[in-house]
């Protein structure tokens, strides 16, 4: 593989686990859309979800990877989509 062909496999791998990263965290608003959250949105209402599911102290569910949140959420996310005015992610001018 040339160098050129394996930094844009790189770049695109990046570009999307950063997909997978916002819809995690769009996924945290529906959470808190779900359970009437009225502090917690976004990434901190996945943190508040799971320690409160779990009895996991937040300091646990803060360190976990995004890998391993996505993995926990994965049966919560089972037919959610993202919502259709949500921010579109768009390829940066490099």
């Amino acid at each position: 593989m040339s160098d050129k062909t394996f930094d844009e496999a790189r770049r695109d791998l990046h570009y999307i686990q950063a997909g997978l990263n916002y819809m995690l965290e769009l996924f945290g608003d529906e959470l808190a859309n779900r359970n009437e959250y009225k502090k917690h949105s976004g990434m901190d209402a996945v943190y508040f979800y799971l320690s409160n599911k779990y009895s996991w102290p937040p300091a646990m569910v803060r360190g976990m990877s995004y890998d391993d949140l996505n993995f926990m959420l994965a049966e919560e996310m089972e037919g959610w989509s993202i919502p259709k005015d949500a921010a579109p992610l768009r390829v940066p001018a490099i």
